[in-house]
């Protein structure tokens, strides 16, 4: 999350007014419902586990033992046989 000042992206009246309530501290504005971006799609971490996850797929369709993969991708063994066996 990115900090940005107030007065830089606020009109006077309206900074005024929050300062009535709040000054000095940081304040976390959430997005309106419905607006929400799923976990992980802004900064591409959504697409990195998803393509691991092909990929760890792949290598055990490929042979690979879940120890292996434990291994090569530092998961645990749940964490590798729900990836391989989820449709």
């Amino acid at each position: 999350m990115k900090y940005i000042n107030a007065t830089e992206v606020l009109p006077f009246d309206l900074l005024s007014e929050i300062q009535k309530y709040i000054a000095g501290e940081i304040l976390y504005i959430p997005q309106p419902e419905g607006r929400k971006n799923p976990w992980g799609s802004r900064n591409g971490t959504r697409q990195e586990i998803i393509t691991r996850n092909k990929q760890i797929k792949l290598e055990k369709e490929n042979g690979r033992s879940i120890e292996e993969l434990m291994i090569k991708y530092n998961l645990s063994y749940d964490t590798i046989k729900k990836i391989v066996y989820l449709k």
